[in-house]
């Protein structure tokens, strides 16, 4: 049994969607893998960020708060 995390940012919105992850794939053009390693907290590039947002129906000025797990990890 693998140890549960806290749910990301993304991971909340997509299903407060009702969205697969395979939906969410579907509907950004981001892999079902890419999209497991971000909801991990993983970072990602400012492009793939950008098509996630845009496939849930939020703006470019939601980045920060979405993504905020994978911002930080960057700077670091």
């Amino acid at each position: 049994m693998s140890k549960s995390s806290p749910k990301s940012e993304l991971q909340k919105r997509r299903e407060a969607l009702l969205m697969s992850r395979a939906d969410l794939a579907h509907k950004s053009g981001i892999s079902i893998q890419t999209i497991m390693r971000i909801e991990e907290g993983k970072p990602c590039r400012m492009s793939t960020r950008k098509k996630l947002l845009l496939a849930l129906g939020l703006t470019v000025h939601d980045d920060e708060w979405m993504f905020r797990e994978n911002v930080h990890k960057e700077a670091s």
